[in-house]
């Protein structure tokens, strides 16, 4: 499949032996920026995608709809695997069906699936879960809905930090139990927390936001963790970067004064320039 190698690239990470750290990434330009630089794998985060594609906070207002056609953009435009944050899989088990479907034709290398009730409760302003015995449900929807067999599936907790360590645990074994991939856990705090998670489980571990002490790699390496993510600062240096530069030319700066603009030569090859070119000559005659 188109795909697939894209998708073995992710298992090799996750059946490795050290840890690494993905870029984040959230649109064509971002995902070829990640690929020029030798990160290994994108993350394709659910907050980054509600504000590239929306310009809204992670509230749950990005569809599936958009966050695949996102993803399939990103596809096109770099050979780069990415993990998706999938979200609860857009609504029940079914939903999650459709989910991974969606994902998986838009070029996904990997895609996660969280026990969080989303959208939010009425009226309630605490995170809450899903029961187990419907994450459990959701996760094996979602493998039974996958076509590439290639195509990771991990299983994603928060409880750590809602619920208890231990109700993390006990959700991330159930979801082992399914023939999930690997498991994904937000809201760790401490190495002793990490290690007792460790000791409990046997797949490959990806960590999202994590506290300092959590973010050495030879340590993080020793605890089974394939993937720890470092956050999602890109997507808030560009809002930076076009605030400044809009400020600039409102108050009067000549274009030509603006600084901290990308020159012609970076720009040109995350735009693959010269291969349009080659094409043009090719294909349409045109002068090289």
């Amino acid at each position: 499949m188109a795909f697939r190698s894209r998708r073995e690239k992710l298992r090799s990470i996750l059946s490795g032996e050290t840890c690494v750290h993905p870029g984040s990434v959230y649109d064509a330009i971002s995902i070829r920026i990640a690929e020029d630089l030798g990160f290994p794998l994108g993350m394709f985060g659910g907050s980054v995608a509600s504000l590239a594609v929306l310009g809204d906070p992670d509230v749950t207002l990005i569809t599936l709809t958009e966050l695949a056609e996102q993803m399939r953009r990103m596809s096109r435009a770099s050979a780069l695997p990415v993990l998706v944050d999938a979200d609860h899989g857009y609504g029940n088990a079914l939903n999650v069906r459709r989910t991974v479907q969606e994902l998986e034709t838009a070029g996904a290398a990997g895609l996660t699936i969280e026990d969080t009730l989303l959208p939010a409760a009425f009226g309630e302003t605490k995170v809450q879960l899903i029961t187990l015995e419907e994450g459990v449900g959701k996760i094996k929807a979602a493998l039974d809905a996958r076509n590439d067999p290639s195509l990771v599936v991990m299983g994603r907790t928060g409880a750590a930090a809602i619920t208890s360590v231990e109700d993390a645990i006990r959700r991330a074994q159930a979801y082992e139990a399914t023939g999930v991939d690997a498991l994904f856990f937000t809201g760790i705090k401490s190495r002793a927390e990490l290690e007792a998670i460790t000791s409990a489980t046997r797949l490959p571990i990806v960590l999202g936001g994590a506290p300092d002490e959590l973010n050495a790699l030879d340590y993080l390496t020793g605890q089974r963790v394939r993937i720890a993510l470092q956050g999602h600062a890109p997507i808030a240096a560009a809002t930076q970067a076009v605030y400044e530069t809009q400020k600039a030319l409102r108050e009067g700066t000549a274009p030509k004064a603006l600084r901290g603009l990308a020159s012609a030569e970076l720009t040109n090859r995350v735009m693959r320039e010269t291969d349009v070119k080659a094409r043009g000559a090719d294909f349409l005659g045109l002068k090289r």
